[in-house]
């Protein structure tokens, strides 16, 4: 059998990533895959071919990342499950990539928009109501922090909150780990060359060079972390506790609350971007692993679907904004922090519909026992194949990785990637009914995902694996 020559990681050359799979064999059963899906979803694909009125044939351009040469188009979305164009039901573990972790409409917050957007009427008035108080309180007793403020998406969130954290330090920098990521905030993008920050590949057209803006290190490198805040111009660090979007890349021992006591050396604040990260517990990491961050991020998964982010204060940066604000500056009109629609009307219920009724602290010990039977199962699969992979597993989200060991950084989770692989893992389960995230291996458990889900993924992936090395 033809083995792929190793690849290594960028920073760290004992990392192997070596796939023991005929390449030109997985070329022939990619081949057959992306047939089977053109055959069988002619609906889709005739969706795709005529939206010539959007930009990129799709809703948003990241619409065309799923494999296949076109996006499935669906009909209606329930629980765990979607139904596409063609009449295909899937389990899905995507839940659009967070966005619906309460599972795809959960009768409460059906029953909150409806009774929001007909009985009691005003979906946006620029005026509290008792919902955003109750949501404020709740994320209070999950998260710890004692201050909140809402936005549409945790980008808002990242985007405001670093507005003032460089506002009460009067430090003109921020740091982030090399290749994470916090959404569409243009001093995030940026990844670690070299022991230098340099734009990230592919980034569009910033306005200034972020590497101006900001500094980076390799996320569990403290000896980076502490070289890069010793400049004493950091305001804040913005990170995820584990990093997701690049795939899931575990803290090692020790290494969050290293970074809490450099930052405190430093005067650097901390901020915890929890929108991912959420799924490891009602209170999401912060609570889970008794972090002390200065404020908290998060976004998509609160309303389950319905847009919104909202962002946290300590009790201390709290004051310290409001003490600058004594001095001239403007958060409530030109500032550049909030918009019209944030905290509106529709938003907050749907907050209070998912914290209350959905994402309680009771559904979390099934979603992640769930979970953890995912990724024991492909571990042992993996491991009968024979395969130089890994499954990382962050609460109630499973991943699997093209290396073994697991990546450690951005670097080298980027190093570990196979896009042919990944597309072929990809069309192989949603052409027999199975969804997973189109950005990477990912799989979220949600409060409708059943046993039953999570065998149906590994029949799915046990054939696929037996196709592919068999």
């Amino acid at each position: 059998m033809y083995i792929l020559k190793p690849l290594y990681s960028l920073k760290n050359p004992t990392i192997e990533v070596m796939n023991t799979v005929n390449r030109e064999k997985l070329a022939a059963l990619l081949d057959e895959e992306i047939a089977r899906y053109e055959r069988e979803h002619p609906r889709s694909q005739a969706l795709h071919a005529s939206a010539d009125n959007l930009f990129a044939r799709v809703p948003m351009t990241w619409m065309n990342k799923w494999a296949g040469g076109f996006p499935l188009g669906f009909t209606s979305a329930h629980g765990a499950l979607i139904t596409d164009l063609d009449g295909h039901e899937l389990i899905d573990f995507a839940l659009g990539d967070t966005g619906a972790f309460a599972g795809h409409s959960p009768e409460p917050l059906i029953r909150a928009l409806q009774q929001r957007v007909g009985v009691d009427g005003g979906i946006t008035t620029m005026m509290p109501n008792e919902d955003a108080q109750w949501v404020g309180a709740e994320l209070t007793r999950r998260f710890g922090l004692p201050q909140w403020s809402f936005s549409l998406s945790a980008t808002d969130a990242n985007r405001w909150l670093l507005r003032l954290v460089r506002l009460v330090t009067k430090r003109p920098k921020i740091l982030v780990f090399s290749y994470s990521y916090h959404g569409s905030v243009d001093e995030t993008f940026v990844v670690d060359d070299h022991g230098r920050a340099k734009s990230r590949p592919g980034n569009v057209a910033p306005a200034v060079d972020p590497s101006t803006t900001t500094r980076v290190c390799e996320f569990n490198d403290l000896v980076g972390l502490e070289r890069e805040l010793a400049h004493g111009d950091v305001a804040a660090v913005l990170t995820e506790p584990a990093m997701t979007n690049i795939g899931i890349v575990l803290p090692e021992p020790g290494f969050l609350e290293g970074m809490r006591e450099l930052c405190d050396k430093y005067g650097t604040l901390l901020i915890i971007d929890e929108t991912h990260t959420f799924s490891e517990g009602p209170g999401g990491s912060t609570k889970r692993r008794n972090l002390r961050p200065d404020a908290i991020t998060i976004g998509k998964s609160l309303g389950g679907g319905v847009p919104c982010g909202a962002y946290g204060l300590s009790a201390e940066l709290a004051a310290r904004v409001q003490e600058a604000v004594k001095s001239g500056a403007d958060i409530v009109d030109v500032g550049g922090v909030g918009g019209t629609l944030s905290g509106n009307a529709l938003s907050t219920a749907a907050m209070r519909a998912v914290l209350g009724e959905v994402l309680t602290d009771e559904v979390f010990p099934r979603m992640e026992a769930l979970a953890t039977t995912f990724a024991q199962g492909m571990r042992s699969s993996i491991d009968r194949a024979q395969l130089a992979w890994s499954v990382s597993q962050l609460g109630t989200r499973a991943e699997y990785r093209f290396a073994s060991p697991a990546p450690k950084n951005g670097g080298e989770s980027v190093g570990a990637g196979d896009e042919q692989l990944e597309n072929f893992l990809h069309l192989f389960g949603i052409n027999r009914g199975v969804l997973i995230t189109p950005f990477h291996n990912m799989a979220l458990m949600c409060p409708a995902t059943t046993e039953a889900h999570v065998a149906a993924h590994q029949r799915m992936f046990d054939e696929a694996l037996d196709r592919l090395v068999g």
